[in-house]
């Protein structure tokens, strides 16, 4: 049998050595971030993405071995465990087949079966079961186990209770079960109809539904499963009980035999009464696990990108989150993210009120020196536009964005976010947050709980976990590629670099309020409960501007400053000329000395090496920087303005299954279908976009009564 090393290996395509170092570095306690950036000759510069997949794995493999080892053990108690049962478990690649194996020695409850066994009719289900060709007919040997004491008065009585055993035997079969599971997902049809006639409802689609369960999509999964909880849909999965009754039968009848009638009766009944309910059942979910993977990846997926966005830094921003009846809530920010001012304007209640409202902000912007108006894509954004559009009429200079907005007020509802803002009531911190999402989205969007941000399908109905889990990694995981300024990070930021937790990421943020700014990495060693382990985790991702030590604002770790030292020195460079012209000659420099000689004179490895190289070339580097900017608009467009064939530049918001939303400057976003996403086939939209991309789009058809506006990228 295979190890756990080698299976992941062989999944992975990984080397067995590279495997085992990533095992080891887990199991010591060192994160994903800091094993993928800092450990890379261990691994083999595996990403951080396929350290998590063996991360997951790895969990998943071990948790099998353990319940492999458990199911063992309690069939041993029972003085059962056979040779060859235990090598079936130990081969057992799923959980679902060891849970298979274990089924006809688990603790049931009371069934026809067990009622049947305490009537003493076990020994004529055996004999029946045996199928002896030359044996007796199951009537002759039910007249033995005639026991009117214990309620079999007749012969009837007698075969009525053997049947129940024997089909509680056939269902419990594992290799059966195996076929069936099989049969099932290649050939099973999966059906659907109204639960009520004549009501119309998001499901109408799937009214009369039919797909062959191997070419369902997890987006119809997980829309039936939600019709048929809201009451909408019926649903099932059929199995041609003919194909189905013939598997059985050949697993278990024997021909010739005078109890081949009564074995297939019995067969029929286990397969009716119990197989196909429990196997339908076990299919539902394991359909539904699948869709929630492949939904929970499509959102992490997403989530990426989002939070990757390139921010529009070094600006005085304005905020706004418009709204109706409580108008439209104000916020001004510094460069640095610091309220300036805020105020409520009503330019949806009258003419008048709307040129109170440009007036007011006017002056907001003249006296700080707005440049960016960010607008929240909520109510009354579409009102709210175009005031901004005669606003920046009248400001030449001055540009806006449409912000999603999602998750936006369960942030100014949070207690963090009334730690931040005690002054300002709810609204207004939505206003900030909103102005600041265009400066910075992913300082941002750390404070708000992923699942609210609004970048995926049937988010609401994915196992909390499970979401939890993916989402959690994805923020990680950003925050970390891009780094983080002690000096400045909010907590909620601070939690999410690697070695840190709630408490030490409040204790760096009391300790620089009572000592001022960190003036070191070293420093960080003072704060209370940030011990060596999470000091080595989280030094590299932490950047240190005021620092004296240029190498505190990169992401070279503080165990390689020696190395970066000398290669410089080697090179015929000084660490004071890192940020200057003259370190553009490094790559050059490192390249005539040769990369593993160099590496090798510095005692460290080559990817290490290259990776101190980029951060010593520039500096507090900000990966998002290479990213296409994002697109500030000065004019608007309305619902009413598009025309087929009109092409439009907008900005991807949202992938899903089915395509494509696209942000083309009016209140609506249009959708490209996945036909329409490129002349290719495609599996998913994702392989050619992600969120937050800038694309070319001509509009196919707009319906105005609907709000819906078809869109294609193909021959754009």
């Amino acid at each position: 049998m295979k190890t756990i090393i080698q299976l992941l290996a062989e999944e992975l395509g990984c080397k067995e050595e590279y495997v085992n170092n990533v095992v080891t570095l887990l199991d010591e306690g060192n994160t994903i971030p800091f094993i993928a950036r800092y450990r890379k000759e261990a691994h083999g510069a595996m990403d951080d993405t396929a350290l998590r997949t063996l991360e997951t794995r790895l969990q998943y493999l071990r948790n099998l071995q353990q319940r492999r080892d458990e199911v063992k053990s309690a069939v041993e108690a029972q003085g059962k465990l056979t040779d060859e049962l235990a090598r079936s478990i130990d081969n057992a690649a799923t959980l679902a087949e060891v849970e298979d194996l274990y089924r006809p020695y688990k603790q049931k409850r009371r069934t026809r079966a067990t009622v049947a066994k305490e009537k003493g009719l076990e020994p004529l289900a055996d004999a029946i079961f045996a199928q002896d060709r030359n044996g007796k007919a199951p009537e002759e040997l039910a007249k033995d186990f005639l026991n009117p004491d214990l309620g079999v008065e007749t012969i009837e009585d007698a075969l009525s209770g053997a049947s129940d055993i024997i089909a509680e035997r056939i269902s419990d079969d594992a290799e059966l079960r195996k076929s069936l599971r099989a049969r099932m997902q290649k050939s099973a049809l999966c059906e659907s109809k109204a639960a009520k006639e004549d009501e119309d409802s998001v499901y109408r689609l799937y009214y009369d539904f039919h797909q062959p369960v191997s070419k369902l999509q997890s987006h119809q999964v997980l829309a039936l499963n939600r019709g048929e909880k809201e009451g909408y849909l019926k649903v099932a999965l059929d199995l041609d009980r003919m194909e189905a009754m013939q598997l059985i039968q050949r697993r278990v009848v024997k021909p010739g035999s005078p109890a081949m009638a009564f074995l297939a009766a019995a067969a029929e009944d286990s397969y009716d009464r119990l197989l196909a309910p429990s196997m339908e059942r076990e299919l539902r979910t394991m359909l539904t696990d699948a869709a929630n993977e492949a939904a929970i990846r499509n959102f992490a997926l997403n989530l990426r990108p989002l939070l990757m966005q390139p921010p529009v830094k070094g600006f005085v921003t304005m905020g706004l989150d418009p709204g109706y009846a409580h108008g439209c809530k104000v916020a001004v920010i510094d460069a640095t993210g610091k309220v300036l001012d805020t105020t409520v304007v009503y330019p949806t209640f009258s003419e008048r009120k709307k040129q109170e409202a440009i007036d007011t902000l006017k002056r907001l912007i003249d006296k700080h020196g707005v440049k960016h108006l960010a607008i929240g894509n909520g109510t009354a954004s579409r009102e709210t536009e175009a005031m901004a559009v005669e606003l920046i009429r009248k400001c030449p200079g001055v540009s806006y964005m449409i912000v999603n907005e999602a998750g936006a007020s369960v942030y100014s509802a949070s207690k963090l976010a009334a730690e931040e803002f005690p002054q300002f009531d709810v609204n207004l911190r939505s206003a900030v947050s909103i102005a600041r999402r265009l400066q910075d989205p992913l300082a941002e969007l750390v404070k708000i709980d992923p699942k609210a941000i609004g970048v995926g399908q049937y988010q609401h109905d994915m196992p909390e976990k499970e979401l939890d889990s993916a989402l959690g990694a994805v923020v990680e995981s950003c925050v970390n590629a891009v780094g983080v300024d002690v000096n400045t990070a909010s907590q909620p930021l601070l939690r999410q670099v690697s070695g840190l937790n709630v408490t030490t990421a409040k204790n760096i943020v009391l300790y620089r309020e009572e000592n001022g700014a960190f003036t070191s990495r070293a420093q960080l060693k003072k704060v209370p409960k940030l011990g060596p382990k999470a000091f080595e985790q989280a030094a590299g991702f932490l950047r240190v501007p005021e620092s004296g030590k240029v190498l505190d604002n990169t992401g070279v770790h503080p165990e390689s400053y020696k190395a970066a030292e000398q290669m410089l020195t080697l090179c015929g460079l000084k660490l004071s000329d890192v940020g200057t012209e003259k370190l553009r000659e490094l790559p050059a420099r490192v390249k005539l000395y040769g990369e593993e000689k160099l590496a090798q004179a510095c005692e460290i490895g080559v990817p290490t090496m290259q990776d101190i190289v980029k951060e010593l070339v520039k500096p507090g580097r900000d990966p998002r920087d290479e990213l296409p900017a994002p697109i500030l608009r000065t004019d608007v467009l309305e619902l009413k303005d598009l025309k087929p064939g009109m092409e439009l530049s907008g900005t991807v918001r949202n992938v899903i299954d089915f395509g494509v939303f696209v942000d083309i400057g009016v209140h609506q976003d249009g959708l490209v279908h996945i036909s329409q996403v490129c002349n290719k086939y495609i599996r998913h939209p994702s392989e050619v976009v992600s969120v937050g991309d800038v694309v070319k789009v001509k509009v196919l058809e707009v319906d105005e009564k609907r709000k819906r506006i078809s869109l294609t990228m193909k021959g754009v």
